[in-house]
């Protein structure tokens, strides 16, 4: 087994109706990201193998819209984005390596958690878990590709105590 290196998350709770919801919204998010970088390590990208930081942040629908737009070119709100910050160079080989940036939208979270009939700590730690994956270099480009992040996000669930469900295909990152 190869030894995993650490990783630092930094959390932030930019949409209040997170915190009115869960109680822990943040603690949630840092336990999905863990779990998934080390069910993922090593990653299909190539990372080096040294101390790495990422970011969550847990937006409103308004804000990843305009990510969206903006950064995809897509129009309309989706649940999670990705933007995966290994493109960007090196800071040094003492530095961490930046992984990247996952964004989940609550007001579309908390519509699939009730479409879905899951508690939104749950759905939650789904989409952070799908877009760490995403930043560590899986995607679901192809039937393959696809069906192999979803056996690992569904590893990474079950390792957090959440229930297996039906895969969600049409997550975007």
């Amino acid at each position: 087994m190869t030894d995993v290196p650490d990783l630092a998350v930094d959390v932030c709770v930019s949409c209040a109706g997170w915190k009115s919801v869960l109680p822990a919204p943040g603690k949630i998010a840092l336990a999905a990201a863990h779990a998934a970088f080390r069910a993922a390590w090593p990653p299909p990208a190539r990372v080096p193998a040294r101390a790495a930081e990422a970011s969550v942040l847990l937006a409103d629908d308004g804000l990843v819209e305009t990510l969206n737009r903006d950064y995809r070119g897509r129009d309309g709100a989706t649940n999670v984005l990705s933007f995966s910050g290994l493109d960007e160079g090196g800071l040094g080989a003492g530095a961490p390596v930046l992984l990247g940036d996952i964004v989940v939208a609550y007001e579309t979270a908390v519509a699939e958690a009730g479409a879905e009939g899951v508690s939104l700590a749950d759905h939650l730690c789904h989409l952070v878990v799908h877009g760490m994956l995403h930043l560590l270099g899986y995607d679901h480009e192809s039937e393959a590709e696809a069906a192999r992040m979803e056996r690992l996000e569904s590893q990474v669930l079950a390792s957090l105590g959440i229930a297996e469900r039906r895969p969600e295909r049409g997550t975007e990152c």
